[in-house]
This record gives C-alpha cells, structure tokens and sequence, in this order.
C-alpha cells in the first residue's frame, strides 16, 4: 500500500483534532530539531549542521547571520540569530562575534547565513568574511569548524568545499 499525502493533525483547546497547517508541521519540525541539537548537542558532522541551519533560515525572506556555539567537546552551548539585514545584505561585526563567544566561553562556532535569492553559492565577500572571522576568533582560542550557506532546501558548507 502506497499513500499519496500524509495528513498531520494537531489538538485544539477543546481537545478536537485538527488538520495541522503549514506553519504548524513547520513549527513543530523546529521543536525536534532544537530537540536533538540543544539537548543532545547533536551536531558532529557539515551535515548536521547544514539541515540544521536549511530548516532555521532556507525560507526567510531577509538575510540572517546566525551561529551555534559550542565547547571543548564540541557539544552544542547555544544558536544564536545574531544580525538580521534585508534582501540581499547583513552587517556582521566581528567584535560581537567575538565578545558573543567569549560571553558563552565557547571553544568552537559554527555559522551560516542564507541567500534569500535561492543561490547558497558563497560570494566573495561571505569568503572574506569569514577570514575576517576566523582570523579575530583565532586571537582568543575560537575555532570556525564550518560556514554554512543556506537557500531555501540547498546549502554550501565551507569546510566541506575545503574554504576554512
């Protein structure tokens, strides 16, 4: 037996099922990954982190610049949103990166950003940008294991590319 589409459903305040909407699977498909990524620190391969990262920002509209932090284990401290821009750009600040790792006393980072255009192919500038980084973590015992590029369900992970 093959089935066509799998119905979802959710439970309303009056215990009444209901056929789970977009958003709702969405939402719900975010709370498990938090789930296995925060409290199992599940991220040990470019994998891992590139669903990861393909399911928190490939459908935004706005360029997102965000990170995972984590420890000497390299198991996960925390992810953070840190700069929001527009269509097609973010301002990322190196001395909050900075301050941002050292505040969470994490001994490795892990970043990426999406392409709201629909093409996780890095730019030159997502390159330097990452020198930039990794250069001013280097400075306080940081490592930048990957940078992931992300676009809609495709992304590009630096460290797989051999970029870092």
């Amino acid at each position: 037996m093959t089935a066509s589409h799998i119905d979802l459903f959710t439970i309303d305040d009056n215990g009444q099922f209901q056929l789970a909407s977009a958003g709702q699977v969405i939402e719900a498909a975010l709370a498990i990954l938090d789930e296995k990524v925060m409290r199992n620190g599940l991220i040990s391969a470019p994998a891992d982190a590139s669903a990861f990262f393909s399911l928190r920002l490939g459908s935004l509209d706005h360029e997102v610049f965000a990170a995972i932090f984590l420890d000497a284990q390299n198991r996960v401290i925390e992810y953070i949103e840190l700069f929001r821009g527009t269509l097609t750009q973010t301002s990322v600040y190196p001395r909050e990166v900075v301050k941002t790792s050292l505040r969470l006393n994490a001994a490795a980072v892990i970043f990426a950003h999406n392409h709201p255009s629909g093409v996780p192919e890095p730019s030159r500038a997502d390159e330097n940008l990452t020198k930039v980084l990794k250069d001013a973590l280097a400075l306080v015992d940081v490592r930048v294991l990957d940078h992931v590029v992300v676009a809609g369900g495709a992304s590009v992970s630096f460290a797989q590319r051999g970029l870092l």
